[in-house]
């Protein structure tokens, strides 16, 4: 969970930082944003890719190495001289990175009894929500105050710390089992996990339509400093950190599917708030809050329905999800950043509106292909 919460940070941090970035390396803020874009498509190949390659590694040893690097990563991101290295850094990062959190919930997985499975894996992934809670109003207030260089300088730091934890806590000799080539024939026949890798990339796509640049919008359209930014990435993460405590708690009852409906569902609806509300800030801040409820549960969930939908291939299968996230993170971004260059602000938040109902309505058609109500 700590891994994929500096991970995260570390992943996500430009987002909180994009006007520092801006001012920094002389580029544009859509080409600042263009680290998130291009960092998605490099973890959207490298993520089966990856895992493929390392399934044979010993567990305990792809996660320390993957910190290692994430953690020279970012150190070295603090003396980047221009955007061409920082850009080249960061690719490096995300293909190192790339394996990580399917690999972690794989992990859990073999450490967590069947009937614990399902909230062991969403409490791992609660550090991502963690990396939103903490991390990005961290990121803004430390790239406002010090600077964009500090903000990676902090972030290694604090990776160097993760890697003395999993050295001392992951145990040895845990193998996972072979990706070869008739595990992904496999998924591929499987309409289910289909379904569920469309429905993840929907789900992030809309997010990252409004997120990316979330604090430029507010800026644009509310007239929102620095603080008031951070005011609300702090709103996102704390109520993301709430929705996944109550869904951890919650999914081994009702189950996931019934679970991602109702995580779905709450980030639909914060969405429609920040979208009719544009230009309140305190509208769009309440907006942020409900949508904050439901995205800490939403990957989870994706996560558990598809170990569930495929056990024998569960790794593979959370890898291929882990892709289609960045995907959308790319579609997401890309079209965010579009719009945003194009000065059409208020579009973004309707794009994401379009994206997130068409994943509930995906949700609820998967029912027909789960083979119980619980997956």
């Amino acid at each position: 969970m700590i891994g994929n919460f500096v991970t995260g940070i570390g992943l996500l941090g430009p987002t909180a930082m994009l006007g520092e970035l801006s001012a920094g390396l002389g580029v544009t803020i859509r080409e600042a944003g263009l680290l998130i874009t291009f960092g998605a498509v490099m973890l959207c190949i490298c993520s089966p890719l990856m895992s493929w390659l390392t399934s044979r590694v010993e567990r305990r040893h792809m996660l320390i190495g993957v910190i290692v690097v994430v953690a020279a990563c970012n150190l070295a991101s603090a003396f980047a001289p221009n955007y061409a290295v920082l850009l080249a850094i960061r690719l490096v990062m995300c293909i190192a990175a790339a394996p990580y959190t399917p690999q972690a919930a794989g992990v859990v997985g073999m450490l967590m009894p069947p009937e614990k499975r399902a909230s062991s894996v969403a409490y791992v992934f609660l550090g991502w929500t963690l990396a939103a809670a903490v991390g990005l109003p961290l990121v803004t207030f430390i790239a406002s105050r010090f600077g964009w260089r500090e903000v990676y300088g902090v972030v290694g730091v604090m990776s160097c710390i993760s890697l003395a934890l999993l050295v001392w806590r992951i145990p040895r000799g845990l193998f996972g089992a072979p990706v070869d080539l008739s595990t992904w024939s496999a998924l591929a026949r499987n309409r289910l996990v289909l379904l569920l890798l469309s429905i993840t990339t929907l789900q992030i796509a809309g997010q990252f339509s409004i997120f990316t640049f979330m604090a430029p919008l507010l800026e644009r359209l509310a007239g929102a400093g620095h603080d008031a930014a951070a005011s609300v990435f702090a709103i996102y993460g704390v109520c993301g950190f709430l929705g996944i405590m109550t869904a951890t708690r919650i999914v081994d009852h009702w189950g996931p599917l019934r679970t991602s409906i109702l995580s779905t569902s709450l980030v639909l609806a914060g969405m429609s708030v920040w979208t009719f509300g544009a230009g309140h800030l305190a509208v769009m801040a309440f907006g942020v809050a409900i949508w904050g409820l439901g995205f800490g549960a939403i990957t989870s969930m994706q996560q558990v329905r598809l170990i569930m939908a495929a056990p024998a291939a569960g790794a593979a299968a959370v890898s291929l999800n882990t892709s289609m996230l960045y995907v959308g993170q790319a579609v997401g971004s890309g079209i965010g950043g579009l719009l945003f260059a194009g000065g059409f602000f208020h579009a973004s938040g309707f794009a994401a509106m379009a994206f997130l109902a068409a994943a509930l309505s995906a949700i609820l058609w998967s029912r027909r292909f789960a083979k119980s109500a619980a997956v």
